[in-house]
């Protein structure tokens, strides 16, 4: 994982290339949905109202996020998007995925109360497992997409979720 001096210093790289004013920049904005569920899931294991919020939570794409969006930096956001090679774009569209698998199965444990899959033990690995995939689309996002996102801790968090329910 890449540290935050590291993106840094890949970003002032790149800063230095161009004239920042007129580079389009992606925006952290999109990762408030998963970190207002992540707070959800963290409130969930004492109150069992909360898992009604967290069912009506819906993912959304980054794209959808900025068209829905006053924000003065959705135009930037946008066209940074755009401007992704595809392969960087595929693969944070796939963590954004995970992260929406993520909440949903933590969600549907949540509200099944199965015995023996304590609340507690649910949002534990759920809060972890989301915290790390939100920290890891930051860091791309930060990097405004020129860090390798890569695949290896989705299929880690994919195993987690699989043992979760296997319980």
């Amino acid at each position: 994982m890449m540290t935050v001096s590291a993106i840094k210093a890949l970003v002032d790289e790149g800063d230095a290339r161009a004239d920042t004013s007129k580079v389009p920049r992606l925006s952290t904005d999109f990762l408030n949905r998963y970190s207002e569920a992540l707070m959800l899931i963290e409130l969930a294991a004492d109150d069992d109202g909360v898992v009604d919020d967290l069912r009506a939570w819906r993912s959304v794409t980054y794209r959808e996020h900025f068209e829905g969006s006053p924000l003065r930096c959705t135009p930037s956001a946008l066209a940074a998007y755009d401007r992704l090679a595809p392969a960087c774009r595929a693969g944070f569209e796939d963590l954004c995925r995970a992260m929406s698998r993520l909440v949903e199965t933590a969600t549907a444990l949540l509200a099944e109360r199965r015995v023996g899959l304590e609340p507690a033990t649910i949002v534990e690995v759920a809060s972890d497992a989301l915290r790390r995939q939100i920290s890891r689309a930051a860091q791309f996002i930060n990097a405004n997409g020129t860090v390798e996102i890569g695949n290896v801790e989705s299929r880690v968090l994919q195993a987690e979720i699989d043992a979760l329910l296997a319980r």
